[in-house]
């Protein structure tokens, strides 16, 4: 069994790495104000089916949009939990890092 460190460890990887692509970024974009469907994330985009399916299978696997069903449509939104967990640790970087000074290496001294 995992640990929960590796776990949290994997989850924010795969947050950031989902982050990583301008399409995934565009679509999150598009989810901001509301669900949309396959459909309309398409058109949207100007992509095909296809091409959004791999993108979203991403963002579904790093929790950064959760998917419904309602009949022949999956209705994708943003998971604004994972959001904030990705915020989380960006700020631990902030508030527990000290600015320290330029330090040389041995080598130049």
């Amino acid at each position: 069994m995992p640990k929960t460190a590796d776990v949290s460890s994997n989850i924010i990887v795969a947050g950031f790495h989902a982050l990583s692509d301008p399409l995934r970024v565009q679509v999150l974009d598009l989810l901001r104000d509301r669900e949309l469907c396959v459909c309309d994330l398409c058109e949207a985009l100007d992509v095909s089916q296809s091409k959004l399916s791999f993108h979203l299978k991403t963002l579904k696997e790093a929790q950064l949009v959760q998917a419904r069903q309602e009949g022949r449509w999956i209705y994708y939104s943003l998971n604004l939990t994972q959001f904030i967990v990705l915020e989380q640790y960006l700020a631990e970087f902030r508030r527990f890092s000290p600015v320290l000074p330029v330090r040389k290496c041995r080598d130049e001294e």
